[in-house]
């Protein structure tokens, strides 16, 4: 019998402990795609308690404590500080076989050094110790990062942000490269008139001239895109129910773009030829630029109009999706494809039904210009997990190049999520391993352990051109 969270853990034989303890281990972290805050990086946020790093902004841990019978108020509401940590003291022993008893007890050991499983009878201890560390300097924002041997940080930021914040980090002395990654969704965000041109008078006061036409729309988009260049960012992101790759023309989009921008709401159908148009006008964007672009499929979200109404997006109230998502993404890429205008793609599918169909489309695009151009994107959101992370490393190493993977990512808010890199590198070594035994692998740690370096940590620096 094993220990829990022994130096071993997930690690089910001798092949495994060696490949993670022998090449995975101590490899640096490159973080391709997190929502980390950057102007908490740049101003090194001391945080007063462990409350406001570990529990604000966490919808993984309120959707846990809601299915517990935790009330709001210890979630999105205004309930003190260590009575919120209480109740999710309370609430992890009831998270057994969840990942976030995982995640919970890993993040603890590995920033705090606490072995003590939460519970409320070591709540309070494991608030004042933990709390207390955090308000020293050695675990301000930055040396957290560096604790967690991070090297590189991408950022998520919409095209109407003035990067003030990547600006001063790009000044300072700071050794970790700290990026901005282009997110355009909300130029997308067509379906609320009202809403939308609140967002594109944002857009308009940061080029400093008025958005009346589509084209104008466009250019104030290349302009912020040059701008994100220069600022280090190599990376764009869509976070879309499904890929949009509906015909158009010229004429009809700038006659439903100047029906939006009147205030007046667009037909699904035109709220399809419009985003369709979007995107592909993005993409060239993106491959005139030599960047990759990541597409995050499949979120169902605000399925509690209740709760929507009560405290807003991004609370723990989203869900997988079954959207139609074959066709569109072929057309989508052939288009591109055809042109010449395909730049490095990672695709993400939330719903694990679609791993062999995002496994396979990836493959048809490839052309041997560069090692996997196309990318079937790492676990993502409610599948960033041992199963969830499994599945995918099968699917990819059935259906594509394993060997070509670049990896995982945070996708996280926390600066308490780095443990999920060791996480999954001990289920990738796990995996690998398990063949080995079985003899479905050779007994080549030279061979073996190249692949898991580069998965772990080569392969996305030289993706992404941080070589």
């Amino acid at each position: 019998m094993k220990n829990f969270l022994d130096k071993n853990f997930l690690l089910q034989n001798k092949t495994a402990e060696e490949l993670y303890h022998g090449y995975a281990e101590n490899l640096p972290i490159i973080d391709y795609h997190c929502h980390l805050p950057a102007d908490e990086i740049a101003s090194d946020r001391q945080f007063e308690n462990l409350t406001k790093i570990w529990l604000d902004g966490d919808h993984y841990k309120w959707r846990a404590m809601r299915a517990a019978g935790v009330d709001e108020k210890y979630c999105t509401g205004n309930a003190p500080d260590k009575e919120k940590f209480r109740q999710w003291a309370w609430t992890v022993p009831l998270t057994l076989r969840n990942p976030l008893y995982h995640w919970t007890h890993l993040e603890l050991r590995r920033y705090f050094g606490l072995n003590d499983l939460l519970s409320p009878e070591t709540a309070d201890h494991i608030y004042h110790y933990a709390s207390s560390l955090l308000r020293e300097p050695n675990y301000s924002v930055k040396n957290l990062l560096r604790k967690m041997k991070v090297e590189v940080v991408c950022t998520t930021d919409d095209p109407a942000d003035t990067l003030e914040h990547h600006q001063a980090l790009a000044k300072s002395n700071f050794e970790i490269k700290i990026f901005p990654a282009f997110r355009p969704d909300k130029a997308m965000a067509v379906e609320n008139p009202e809403s939308y041109n609140a967002y594109l008078a944002r857009l308009e006061a940061v080029v400093n001239r008025p958005i009346t036409h589509f084209r104008d729309l466009l250019e104030a988009l290349e302009e912020r895109h040059l701008f994100f260049h220069k600022m280090g960012c190599r990376i764009s992101d869509h976070g879309l129910e499904t890929m949009y790759s509906e015909p158009y023309t010229e004429h009809e989009i700038e006659s439903i773009f100047n029906k939006v921008r009147s205030g007046n709401a667009l037909q699904e159908e035109e709220i399809l030829k419009l985003r369709s148009c979007m995107l592909y006008e993005m993409a060239v964007m993106d491959h005139a630029a030599g960047w990759v672009q990541q597409y995050h499929l499949g979120a169902l979200r605000n399925n509690s109009t209740r709760m929507f109404m009560k405290v807003g997006p991004d609370k723990g109230f989203d869900s997988i999706g079954d959207f139609e998502l074959a066709r569109p993404l072929s057309r989508f890429l052939d288009r591109l494809d055809r042109e010449n205008k395909l730049t490095k793609t990672i695709l993400y599918n939330l719903n694990p039904a679609h791993n062999e169909l995002i496994a396979t489309m990836a493959g048809n695009f490839n052309d041997g210009s560069v090692p996997g151009k196309m990318q079937f994107g790492s676990g993502w959101w409610f599948l960033d997990q041992k199963d969830g992370i499994e599945k995918q490393l099968n699917t990819l190493s059935a259906m594509g190049l394993l060997s070509r993977f670049v990896g995982m990512l945070t996708d996280s808010r926390s600066f308490l999520s780095y443990p999920r890199h060791e996480y999954f590198r001990r289920v990738l070594c796990n995996l690998i391993g398990t063949d080995v035994e079985q003899g479905l692998l050779p007994n080549d740690m030279n061979l073996l352990g190249k692949m898991v370096q580069d998965i772990c940590y080569y392969n996305a620096k030289k993706y992404f051109g941080w070589d």
